[in-house]
């Protein structure tokens, strides 16, 4: 896995957490979630950034945006008690896969 991939995954798992950081914020009104959960979105779009200088961007977009999505999901059932139905769980299943394949297919290392 080269290191662009590797930054990829990074700034999704800071997407997960700049999502859930939107939360506690309570709509950018207690600072220290706000300015927490901001930090979290600049360096998730700035490893972005840098993971598109060697990626293609739909892939690479495709794939920030999907490890975003699984986690806030997952994290949502966590933390938040959202229903974690095994229709619910299949489809996250399925972008899962979907990440991978895009990862697989993507003509990079």
């Amino acid at each position: 896995m080269t290191s662009s991939w590797i930054l990829l995954i990074v700034a999704g798992l800071l997407e997960v957490c700049w999502t859930i950081g939107l939360k506690y914020t309570q709509g950018f009104s207690r600072p220290l979630p706000s300015v927490l959960t901001v930090g979290a979105m600049i360096a998730s779009m700035g490893l972005l950034g840098l993971a598109v200088k060697q990626l293609p961007i739909g892939t690479a977009y495709a794939v920030w945006v999907g490890i975003g999505a699984f986690g806030a999901a997952i994290a949502g059932m966590v933390l938040f008690h959202e229903p974690a139905t095994p229709s619910r769980l299949f489809f996250l299943a399925l972008l899962i896969v979907a990440i991978m394949g895009l990862k697989f297919t993507s003509g990079t290392h």
